[in-house]
């Protein structure tokens, strides 16, 4: 009796064995692939960058049921154009050029703010003659190319009292450093505070940054996440769950900084190596540009767009007006 009351024990516990393993086996089977989505970087991977790899790494895009595919721009103005196109998911973008890009009925959204605040600065010499924008009328000042630069200049020379016309602005393309650093102008504008002028501290040029929201122009988000109109109605759910994702990279890096920043370097181009020193430096100052305080990472504030938009109108910037309520989205 005990031996056939153990038997029938024994059988059946190895029936629930099986079955939880045959279970197991088909939840897996039917569990959901992972949605994949595609995000195109501003630039070469850098410091600003670190809250995706974290969230790659860390898992968080495979908790929100994503799979996202971090891609490099052929051109900086790649990523607005293949999104408009629905060719990618996502691209980092700037707030004027969101704005810029409506007025031209490229159907693109804002999604979340990246950088908060200006990192392109006006760079000058620390020890130079030049000390205020002021200072540069009848001065040589490079820019990279960039309609928006030359408005920032001129602005910031207005607003303390200059004459802008009287400043000679020389389109110097990506050559900021070099440009500065061999006296062929007396100022930059388009170099970033996290990028340009550390690197023109270390190579013994030392510069100093003037804000430009110190002298007239908008506080604007440097660095912004944007998305199609018709992406944002295929895949609301996908991008929240994005933003989600990324505002626990950007958690982890701000209480990992060292390993965040071990995580980017792995995904250094090799046409642009990383100087772990300088994105060192660079992750100290962009993390409490990227703070968005009591809001949730990434929100934006109507007024900002509302104050961009109309300094872009006054400066010639936009030639068709737009709805600065339909040029984002706060997911």
């Amino acid at each position: 009796m005990y031996t056939n009351t153990k038997l029938r024990v024994s059988v059946s516990l190895l029936l629930l064995c099986i079955f939880l393993i045959l279970g197991g086996c088909s939840a897996g089977k039917s569990k959901q692939p992972l949605q994949k989505l595609t995000l195109m970087l501003d630039w070469y991977p850098n410091a600003v960058h670190s809250l995706f790899y974290a969230a790659e790494s860390q898992g968080f895009f495979a908790e929100e049921g994503l799979d996202v595919e971090i891609r490099m721009p052929a051109d900086g103005n790649d990523g607005l154009k293949l999104v408009a196109a629905n060719q990618i998911d996502l691209a980092l973008s700037y707030q004027p050029q969101v704005l810029m890009a409506r007025a031209e009925q490229i159907p693109v959204q804002s999604i979340a703010a990246i950088v908060r605040h200006p990192l392109n600065h006006l760079l000058i010499p620390a020890e130079g003659a030049v000390q205020r924008p002021k200072d540069l009328m009848g001065k040589s000042i490079g820019y990279s190319s960039i309609p928006l630069y030359e408005a920032m200049v001129k602005t910031m020379i207005k607003n303390d009292g200059g004459d802008p016309q009287s400043a000679n602005l020389i389109d110097v393309g990506f050559d900021l450093i070099p440009a500065i650093s061999t006296d062929k102008v007396d100022a930059i504008m388009g170099g970033f505070i996290n990028h340009e002028a550390l690197i023109l501290a270390k190579e013994g040029h030392p510069v100093t940054s003037i804000h430009p929201t110190d002298y007239g122009v908008p506080d604007y988000y440097e660095l912004v996440l944007v998305a199609s109109e018709q992406g944002l109605k295929n895949n609301n759910t996908y991008l929240k769950k994005f933003m989600t994702a990324i505002t626990k990279g950007q958690q982890y890096v701000q209480e990992h900084p060292d390993e965040a920043l071990s995580i980017l370097l792995k995904h250094e181009d090799a046409t642009s190596p990383l100087d772990k020193d300088i994105e060192q430096q660079s992750l100290q100052i962009l993390l409490p540009l990227m703070d968005a305080g009591d809001q949730t990472f990434g929100y934006q504030d109507p007024e900002s767009w509302e104050n961009v938009h109309q300094w872009l109108i006054e400066n010639q910037l936009l030639h068709t007006d737009v709805k600065t309520e339909e040029a984002f989205i706060n997911l």
